[in-house]
């Protein structure tokens, strides 16, 4: 593990150390385990960035490849 020196707002450290008090950990394991929570949150966010330009993409090709399968359904029904 690497050890860091941060510094943090007042009330942000004293609702961790209530906590941490609450659910009997060490302070180290409680911000261990929030900016791991934190990290995940970004990287869904990151992931839903990607899918909607990627969905962009391929918004036009799709209507185009829809509008194809119904033509497709209409000649064959005639």
């Amino acid at each position: 593990m690497n050890a860091i020196s941060l510094k943090l707002d007042e009330t942000i450290l004293e609702n961790a150390e209530r906590v941490v008090k609450r659910r009997k950990i060490s302070r180290n394991a409680y911000i261990n385990e929030a900016i791991k929570a934190y990290n995940a949150l970004e990287r869904r966010r990151e992931l839903g960035e990607k899918l909607r330009f990627e969905s962009g993409i391929v918004a036009a090709d799709s209507l185009q490849m829809l509008k194809e399968l119904e033509a497709l359904g209409d000649l064959h029904e005639r």
